[in-house]
């Protein structure tokens, strides 16, 4: 196949399409691409650019060629599920990261305080678009994105076009790395969750000694004060928490490869 255009056959650009699908199926799903914050003009272009660069160097065994424009759209979805499968291992870290941010809002009395996150353009609290910027700061200055541009262009050795299959392997191991949201999102919120915990105990013995202290109006400003000092002072841990988590994507990316390929 020639590696610029223009295509030599009409063969070669159903190839070209259906490698778009699969990268674009990835970068619609991933933290940084994903969702509204970039706009769809720039998201089409990114992938298209990313597909001519790469499409040279695959290693593409080619599917038979469809013969009808419904078995064209299947094996475009069934390339778009690929890439939505790889950046559904992505996804776990963010919202793991946005839960935290959750927790640590509501134990800090901000559940009232809402933004708009422009990842999903939806109302979230400000905490969890807080700490979804630290994130996302994070996951570019560990060159993560550069893991999943590696990985799009390692799954056409592993995973042939049109050969995507969602068996029970693969299930059970989304299911396993779901769980993780919770386990990484606790982990996150747990220095803030003890030191408001403790906080709370100790404003209940007090409202116990000191019956004419008005507890509610000293707990407000006692717990923002007391979340975002915490925060900054364990924000180290919470970065190592993250880079831990980012550490773990290559080597749960080349599991599911191993699942999907034994699944074809």
């Amino acid at each position: 196949m020639l590696p610029l255009f223009p295509f030599p056959s009409l063969r070669d650009v159903i190839i070209f399409a259906l490698v778009l699908s699969r990268v674009a199926g990835i970068f619609a799903a991933l933290p940084l691409f994903g969702g509204s914050r970039l706009p769809m003009n720039v998201k089409a272009l990114l992938v298209f650019m990313i597909t001519l660069v790469c499409f040279p160097v695959l290693k593409i065994t080619p599917p038979p060629m469809p013969t009808d424009v419904f078995t064209l759209g299947f094996l475009a979805l069934s390339e778009v599920m690929v890439g939505l499968t790889l950046a559904f291992i992505a996804q776990i870290v963010f919202v793991a990261v946005e839960f935290s941010g959750q927790i640590i809002g509501m134990q800090m009395g901000l559940t009232i305080s809402s933004i708009i996150d422009p990842a999903m353009g939806t109302q979230v609290q400000i905490m969890s678009v807080l700490q979804s910027l630290f994130a996302t700061l994070l996951f570019l200055a560990l060159d993560v994105h550069h893991v999943f541009i590696r990985a799009v262009v390692d799954s056409f050795s592993v995973i042939p076009i049109g050969g995507w299959h969602l068996t029970g392997g693969v299930i059970t191991f989304l299911v396993q790395r779901t769980s993780d949201i919770f386990v990484i999102g606790i982990r996150l919120a747990a220095p803030v969750m003890v030191a408001l915990l403790l906080a709370s105990v100790a404003l209940g013995i007090m409202a116990r000694a000191f019956p004419q202290m008005n507890i509610f109006i000293v707990s407000m400003p006692l717990n923002i004060g007391l979340g975002f000092l915490i925060m900054g002072g364990t924000l180290l841990i919470f970065f190592h928490v993250l880079e831990v988590s980012f550490g773990n994507l290559k080597g749960q990316i080349d599991t599911l490869f191993r699942l999907m390929a034994k699944g074809g």
